[in-house]
């Protein structure tokens, strides 16, 4: 018998997601730092005020399915959508593809409950907004890998200062669909 699996589906993240988000990050952390990315999230990034101000914000969304137990639903991966101009993405050494509106995808992680959660993401937000950019440390070969196989385009590289008190280099990436 061939075991159907339920129509992935996003929606906004809330409050009460708050704890399973949490032990995605985790896992996420624990994931890189296994595949020898030790400083992208370090042990605590992202804070969980940073996910609660996603949260109000209306920017925190989840990847869905309802494959769990008795047919619950499952929270396949987590990632912020925020509109408008980044900041860390004024400055680039290389190139974005253009200078149109984009919106940028930030804390993308997956729960490891179904495969290709975070292509699923991307897609999501280019089907809605179009025009995307994304970052991430040059150790993350997973996502760097996401990203090139799903047609983003290198663009350079930026530098942040989120989890270390030094600029960190991330490589940019933009997709911008017609």
């Amino acid at each position: 018998m061939v075991n159907e699996q339920s129509a992935q589906r996003v929606r906004k993240a809330n409050k009460e997601d708050l704890a399973t988000i949490q032990s995605i990050f985790a896992r996420a952390r624990k994931l890189m730092a296994a595949n020898g990315n030790l400083t992208q999230w370090g042990t605590t990034w992202p804070p969980i005020e940073l996910i609660e101000e996603d949260i109000d914000k209306r920017r925190a969304m989840v990847l869905v399915d309802n494959d769990g137990d008795d047919g619950a639903e499952r929270i396949l991966a987590y990632f912020a959508v925020c509109e408008g101009e980044e900041p860390t993405y004024a400055e680039i050494d290389g190139r974005w593809l253009d200078d149109d509106a984009y919106v940028t995808v930030h804390r993308l992680a997956s729960s490891g409950l179904r495969d290709h959660s975070a292509k699923a993401c991307l897609d999501w937000v280019l089907v809605r907004y179009g025009n995307l950019r994304c970052d991430t440390h040059p150790d993350n070969k997973a996502m760097r890998h996401v990203f090139e196989s799903d047609g983003f385009a290198r663009c350079g590289i930026i530098h942040v200062m989120n989890v270390t008190t030094t600029p960190s280099p991330r490589i940019a990436y933009q997709r911008h669909d017609c």
